[in-house]
């Protein structure tokens, strides 16, 4: 029996969750999904899974032998991927992660553009504003407007973005305006699920830009919904530009502490560290690109 076969078994098993899935997959009894889980952890003299009639589990060896079956596969998928690296034809399956008011403005309009140039390429784009581990949830590429500290990533600056704190006129008429990141302190303010703990809202004051991490009562992990919340007086919010230019027009919003503005959000397109490429990731990134650095786009 390959015992390549084996290792694609077994990490067949641990991702769609039963024997029984990965025989209609592959169009076999579930015997023989067994059997090949048997033998793997019998050459290696160690058990993997802890398998019942209702549920499958990893054993603690199994999971450090998942992440390592994983990262071999994918070295095995990409040696093959440079057998082809030459040519410009893009295939396969594409997942792509965005936060999700981006994703649908920005990344979702230029997919079947994309597709019209590469037919054989099939794409899943999932909108979340959570931060993934790419490898572990299987994104070939991610969409992420900040400044990338995880050096374990290849980041590609696709464009650059504002972000403005703004709140509607009957919040500032209760509670006042900041006039300084410091008065945050006694303000509402609606953070991105996990944003103010691990970035914060960033300014700057006396020429160094600063991360003011930032306190309310209310988070959301989707950034229309902060959006809605503050046309609805409920606090400040620090929002993108182009989420909010139409409600600043017509005086829905208003903006607060312009003076401390940061420097532009950088947009990245951001894959795992790999030594090869999948053309289709790679042309998604430089269609972007195009798309993005056309005159007048972003206004």
């Amino acid at each position: 029996m390959s015992e390549l076969k084996q290792l694609e078994t077994f990490v067949s098993v641990v991702n769609l969750g039963s024997l029984s899935a990965v025989a209609r997959k592959e169009e076999v009894v579930p015997a023989v999904i067994g059997r090949r889980l048997n033998s793997l952890e019998h050459r290696l003299g160690v058990r993997l899974l802890i398998r019942t009639t209702r549920s499958i589990a990893l054993t603690q060896e199994g999971n450090a032998f998942y992440e390592n079956c994983q990262r071999i596969l994918q070295d095995l998928r990409e040696a093959e991927s440079l057998v082809a690296s030459n040519s410009a034809r893009a295939s396969g399956h594409l997942h792509l992660l965005a936060p999700a008011t981006y994703g649908r403005l920005f990344v979702a309009p230029h997919i079947a553009g994309f597709l019209s140039q590469h037919p054989d390429v099939r794409i899943t784009l999932d909108l979340s504003d959570r931060i993934v581990d790419l490898a572990r949830e299987r994104i070939d590429c991610a969409i992420r407007i900040s400044d990338m500290e995880d050096s374990s990533l290849v980041a590609v600056r696709l464009a650059e973005i504002r972000r403005v704190v703004v709140a509607s006129p009957s919040y500032l008429a209760r509670r006042g305006a900041p006039a300084a990141p410091a008065d945050l302190e006694r303000h509402e303010c609606l953070s991105l699920m996990g944003d103010s703990q691990i970035r914060g809202w960033i300014f700057k004051v006396d020429g160094q830009q600063i991360k003011h991490k930032v306190r309310g009562t209310m988070e959301c992990n989707d950034g229309t919904v902060l959006r809605q919340w503050a046309l609805q007086g409920l606090g400040l919010a620090w929002r993108p530009f182009w989420e909010v230019k139409d409600d600043l027009a017509e005086g829905r919003l208003v903006r607060v502490l312009d003076q401390f503005s940061s420097n532009d959000d950088p947009v990245y397109a951001v894959v795992s560290q790999r030594k090869y490429l999948p053309n289709r990731v790679r042309l998604f990134i430089e269609h972007l690109r195009a798309v993005y650095s056309g005159k007048g786009y972003w206004e």
